[in-house]
């Protein structure tokens, strides 16, 4: 697997980049960054960046962290990798690349939605990112996080008991700075329902074959935006209740992952 760095609409962007059989573009969501679609990237072969604000690429307090702001940069970075015509795979805040101005539309030939952000009506936040949207208290709350904090956090994202194994938190930890704080912060108070709602007009143009794959337990997002996603994309969509699984599907169901690759594979 190649890790490349490259400055990107003026931000040093990092991404892996995996020969395979697919060429599948990734991408991650909050807290994460590239490292979580390693096992995904080995199966598929594609590209995994780090967006602004996470990871190993830049982290400037200019940047736009908001929907628009990270669609627009996702389009400078489908072309500076040069992908063409590829699948999606979106997690989480992933979603942003489903926006107006993110990829082309019709560069898209298959879309794999992983429990990612609703950009669609009805959502309302849930209690930490309630706390992040928060003026002076997602300030404190950001500065006590500790690693065992995060840790102890970490349950809410697993159906197994305890924390969330260490290789997670250490992957998330190692970069949680005070540029990626910042920007979880300006991306969740520029991010209230009807901008959701708003960002989702863009879905109706995404008319490719859609897999849904939806951790049954989510504690973040309930399972109803699962068939509300399917049933808001043009075409053909299936959807994969996973039971026993939260947030990160394929952290409590490994199988998951060949699911996914498999669908974006074929």
């Amino acid at each position: 697997m190649i890790e490349r760095r490259e400055e990107v609409a003026g931000i040093e962007t990092y991404w892996l980049e995996a020969e395979g059989p697919a060429n599948v573009l990734y991408v991650h969501g909050v807290p994460n960054n590239a490292d979580m679609w390693r096992p995904f990237l080995e199966r598929t072969g594609g590209v995994a960046m780090d967006l602004p604000g996470f990871g190993r690429s830049g982290k400037p307090a200019d940047f736009a962290y908001g929907i628009e702001g990270y669609a627009r940069w996702l389009g400078e970075f489908a072309d500076a990798a040069e992908l063409g015509d590829h699948s999606l795979c979106v997690h989480d805040w992933g979603a942003v690349a489903l926006a107006h101005g993110a990829i082309r539309p019709a560069a898209i030939e298959k879309l794999a939605i992983l429990n990612a952000v609703p950009f669609l009506p009805g959502y309302s936040w849930h209690p930490t990112a309630r706390v992040w949207r928060t003026p002076v208290a997602g300030e404190l709350l950001m500065g006590m996080t500790t690693r065992p904090g995060l840790k102890l956090l970490s349950r809410r994202g697993t159906v197994a008991p305890g924390p969330m194994a260490d290789e997670f938190i250490d992957q998330v930890w190692e970069h949680f700075d005070h540029g990626t704080q910042r920007a979880i912060l300006k991306l969740y108070r520029a991010s209230p329902p009807d901008v959701l709602e708003r960002a989702g007009t863009a879905l109706e143009h995404l008319d490719v074959p859609a897999l849904v794959v939806w951790g049954a337990e989510d504690e973040f997002i309930p399972t109803s935006f699962a068939e509300a996603y399917a049933e808001a994309l043009p075409g053909e969509a299936r959807v994969e209740l996973i039971e026993g699984a939260s947030h990160w599907p394929w952290i409590d169901k490994p199988e998951v992952i060949d699911l996914v690759a498999g669908y974006l594979r074929t």
